[in-house]
C-alpha cells in the first residue's frame, strides 16, 4: 500500500483525520526501518504498512493508524518512545510502548505457560485496546507471511497464535481476524489435516452441484 492510498483509506471513513501525521509516520517508519529485510526478502518497512491497512478496514482512528506504522520502531530500530513523542505526540508514543511490552512478552513465550501468558496480555492492553488491536493486526500479517519462517519457528508461532491470540481477539469480538488466525495457524500445525478437509468440502459442492 503505498502513501497516498494509506492517506485515501483512512480519510474515506474519516474526513477530518490528520494527513500530515500519517504521511510522517509513514516516511518515518520506511527511513528507520531502512534497508531491513523480512524472512521473506521483503523490505521490512513493507510490514508495518500492511499492518497498517488492515486496521483501516476497521475504521481506526489515526492514533492507531500511527501506531501501527511505527509499531516496531522502537523494538528494532534506534528510536526511543522519547522520541516518537517528540514527533508524534504522547499518545501515539504510549500505544507504540504498549506494542512493544507485548512483542517482548511474546519472547518470553517459550518459557511461560500459555495460560499465565494469556493473563499478561490481558493485563498488558488493558488500559487501551487499540493496543491489542495493532498486535492482532501485527500477529495476522505475520501469519499471512509464515512459510517464510524455519519450520520450527513457525510451529511455536501457529501454536501461540491459536492459543493466545485468536482467543483475544475472539474476546474483544474481532471476529473476522480471529477467525483468520485459527485458519492459518492450523493450516501450518496439521496441513495433512487441512487439505484432507478441503478436498471433502471440494467434494460435497461437486455433489450438491449435480
Amino acid at each position: 500500500m503505498r502513501q497516498f492510498e494509506l492517506v485515501e483509506a483512512v480519510r474515506a471513513y474519516d474526513p477530518t483525520a490528520d494527513e500530515a501525521l500519517l504521511n510522517r509516520a509513514y516516511v518515518y517508519a520506511m527511513k528507520m526501518h531502512g534497508s531491513q529485510l523480512r524472512a521473506s526478502g521483503d523490505p521490512y518497512f513493507a510490514h508495518p504498512i500492511q499492518v497498517a491497512g488492515i486496521l483501516t478496514d476497521y475504521r481506526l482512528d489515526t492514533a492507531t493508524i500511527v501506531t501501527a506504522l511505527l509499531h516496531d520502531v522502537v523494538e528494532d530500530t534506534s528510536a526511543t518512545r522519547d522520541d516518537i513523542a517528540e514527533r508524534f505526540g504522547e499518545e501515539v508514543a504510549s500505544l507504540v510502548e504498549g506494542v512493544t511490552k507485548l512483542s517482548r512478552l511474546e519472547l518470553q513465550a517459550e518459557h511461560t505457560r500459555q495460560a499465565e501468558n494469556l493473563r499478561k496480555f490481558i493485563l498488558a492492553i488493558s488500559k487501551d485496546v487499540r493496543v491489542l488491536l495493532v498486535k492482532l493486526a501485527d500477529r495476522l500479517h505475520n501469519m499471512r507471511t509464515l512459510k517464510h519462517v524455519k519450520p520450527e519457528k513457525r510451529e511455536r508461532i501457529s501454536r501461540e497464535t491459536l492459543e493466545v491470540y485468536a482467543p483475544l481477539g475472539r474476546s474483544i469480538g474481532i471476529i473476522s481476524i480471529a477467525s483468520e488466525l485459527e485458519e492459518l495457524a492450523f493450516e501450518h500445525l496439521n496441513p495433512t489435516a487441512r487439505t484432507a478437509i478441503e478436498r471433502r468440502l471440494e467434494a460435497l459442492k461437486l455433489e450438491h452441484g449435480r
